[in-house]
């Protein structure tokens, strides 16, 4: 049986490369991640970087990592054809192992400046998730997994996440990327024992892991508690090595295992250098647990057809709803009042049980990307 592979999500950015130019100068990075869709304002990749990309992709040991498509839009967008046919160009260039998407839509009226935020688990998201994902299948002809989400809004979509997920991979036999830093927000934020969640997920997916860092954020909605945020700015924390060292014998088809960090975490000699350490830590947890994987194709079973595509309006209106809320409520209560008096009070969204520090992240959230 296989052994797990250990990698790094590298873009083309120059402290990324950096810091993972001495892992592989040591033959120590068995596989990549790249974010393909995330090159959108590079008019020319560089060859250098294609080179890199094509020695992982001859090998099999590439895989691609989508940022941008918001998934669960309910408006079938010309942004996301873009998106498809860029993602069915670039793999006849490149041999991806499986192509990954975030959970979530995407605020803000740019297309490529949004944070991911949650949806209401409803029949209707549920359609246009499993129409989405046959949609990104079809242009790539690879496995197609989710993330989960590091950002929730109540205690009650946390535990439903792990289900909804499974249910919207059923037809195309997905998989999940498990995010363990966003596990690890949810478990904080929420005041969860891993054991309670993570029973929550079909492990029996997991083909990724990914491991990263993050901050906290002070809340003042609850001035006794602060927020964790999925930032990806800072070194791994000890926690999420505990909880991978925990979840590694739990997934039997787990794959690879991704150590992230955004480039603006990684300027100084330090940040490299905790970068460098992080990796060698992850490989050992890995290379300790003695884990083989039991291969899964993760290809559907049946064919994926698909017509015009699927829609809502009335939901994405409830989106562009709740984007203008949350870009623009000066505070957590102007934006708690805004969301009473909305579409979204008394509907799927649930709104009456989020909670109002993750209203008050919420917040903070959207204003950063709000362009």
């Amino acid at each position: 049986m296989p052994e797990i592979l250990s990698a790094v999500a590298c873009n083309l950015d120059a402290n990324i490369l950096a810091a993972c130019l001495p892992l592989m100068e040591e033959s120590r990075v068995e596989a990549i991640e790249w974010s393909f869709d995330a090159l959108y304002k590079v008019k020319q990749v560089p060859d250098w970087f294609r080179e890199l990309l094509t020695a992982f992709s001859d090998e099999n040991r590439l895989i691609g990592h989508g940022v941008f498509f918001s998934l669960f839009s309910g408006k079938w967008l010309p942004e996301q054809q873009a998106w498809l046919d860029h993602l069915k160009h670039t793999s006849t260039e490149f041999s991806f192992d499986h192509i990954t998407e975030h959970f979530g839509f995407m605020t803000g009226k740019d297309f490529h400046h949004g944070a991911p935020l949650n949806i209401p688990y409803s029949a209707a998201t549920l359609s246009i998730g499993r129409d989405r994902l046959k949609r990104i299948y079809n242009a790539c002809g690879r496995p197609v997994g989710l993330e989960n989400l590091a950002f929730s809004y109540s205690l009650d979509e946390v535990k439903r996440h792990g289900a909804f997920l499974d249910q919207l991979l059923a037809p195309v036999n997905g998989f999940i990327i498990l995010d363990l830093h966003n596990l690890y927000c949810q478990l904080r934020n929420f005041d969860l024992a891993f054991d309670d969640l993570i029973s929550l997920y079909p492990l029996d997916k997991v083909r990724e892991i990914h491991i990263s860092g993050g901050s906290w954020d002070d809340s003042a909605a609850s001035p006794d508690r602060s927020i964790r945020r999925d930032t990806h700015d800072e070194a791994v924390p000890p926690e999420v090595f505990q909880l991978l060292e925990w979840t590694l014998p739990k997934c039997p088809h787990l794959k690879y295992v991704v150590l992230e960090q955004l480039g603006n975490g990684l300027v100084s000699q330090e940040s490299k250098a905790a970068f460098y350490n992080d990796f060698l830590h992850m490989q050992e947890i890995v290379s300790q647990s003695n884990n083989k994987y039991s291969d899964n194709s993760f290809l559907p079973l049946l064919p994926t057809t698909t017509g015009p595509a699927v829609e809502d309006l009335a939901l994405y209106q409830q989106q562009l709803e709740l984007s203008a809320i949350l870009e623009t409520a000066a505070s957590y209560d102007s934006a708690m009042h805004l969301l009473a008096q909305s579409s979204l009070a008394n509907s799927d969204w649930r709104i009456e049980q989020w909670e109002p520090y993750m209203i008050e992240t919420a917040v903070k959230i959207a204003g950063k990307w709000k362009k």
